[in-house]
């Protein structure tokens, strides 16, 4: 497995070693002596979460904080997304930055996001089946968020707003400003 770190401090893409034939294919998606090695820090997932979505469905951008905040390791099983990644760590060079991955069933990358960002992804297929592990558990009352089109990160969707697909819980979000209050 190859580990690419992003622009992110501890943002890693991860590229699995494919192996295919007449068959099909073969490949490791996790090893944790690999993982470790890789990112160069020990992290104990806990929990798997799976999603399937529709075309323009835009899940995020969700954080946990405190005792409660998670990392993740994340992936596409079926079809094609854009994951974004944004840096809420105050005291970071690359606060209130994103990073985008083009994840897909094809390419089998994933996207390693630490604690302290913010996760968020936009289907491009018709439809998607996204999987990811956690560090920690889901805690209710420690769940944050940061609006989709917040001007002061300026994240690039490259796809038409009219044509997205939000929960009602991700259209009110707080913008970076009031976001970062939390932390």
């Amino acid at each position: 497995m190859k580990f690419i770190e992003t622009k992110l401090k501890g943002c890693f893409i991860l590229e699995p070693n494919v192996i295919q034939d007449d068959r099909g294919y073969f490949m490791e998606s996790f090893n944790e002596n690999t993982f470790y090695k890789g990112i160069g820090q020990k992290v104990t997932f806990v929990q798997d979460n799976q999603s399937f979505s529709s075309k323009g469905v835009l899940r995020g951008l969700h954080y946990q904080t405190g005792e409660h905040a998670q990392a993740k390791l994340v992936r596409v099983l079926q079809g094609e997304v854009l994951d974004v990644a944004v840096d809420l760590r105050p005291n970071s060079p690359t606060f209130g930055q994103y990073e985008t991955v083009l994840l897909t069933a094809e390419n089998q990358n994933q996207f390693f996001i630490p604690r302290g960002f913010a996760h968020g992804f936009l289907v491009l297929s018709e439809t998607a089946t996204f999987f990811y592990k956690c560090d920690n558990f889901y805690n209710k009352e420690s769940e944050g968020g940061l609006i989709y089109n917040d001007s002061t990160v300026n994240i690039d969707w490259n796809f038409p707003y009219e044509q997205l697909i939000i929960s009602e819980k991700d259209q009110i979000l707080p913008t970076l400003d009031n976001a970062i209050k939390v932390w």
